[in-house]
């Protein structure tokens, strides 16, 4: 088995490589999200304390 036939899958790997390719971009996307909303409620907290 060549490098080019793995890839290929038989004429499956557009669709093997594409849903692992998305997958990648939205767990990506998620640890982002994730990430912003805790800053965010970081900032929120920090403001709330300072109100006080």
């Amino acid at each position: 088995m060549s490098l080019a036939e793995f890839f290929a899958m038989g004429g499956y790997g557009l669709y093997v490589w594409g849903s692992y390719g998305l997958t990648a971009v939205l767990l990506a996307a998620e640890i982002v999200a994730v990430r912003v909303r805790l800053s965010n409620a970081r900032l929120a907290a920090r403001a709330d304390e300072r109100a006080l």
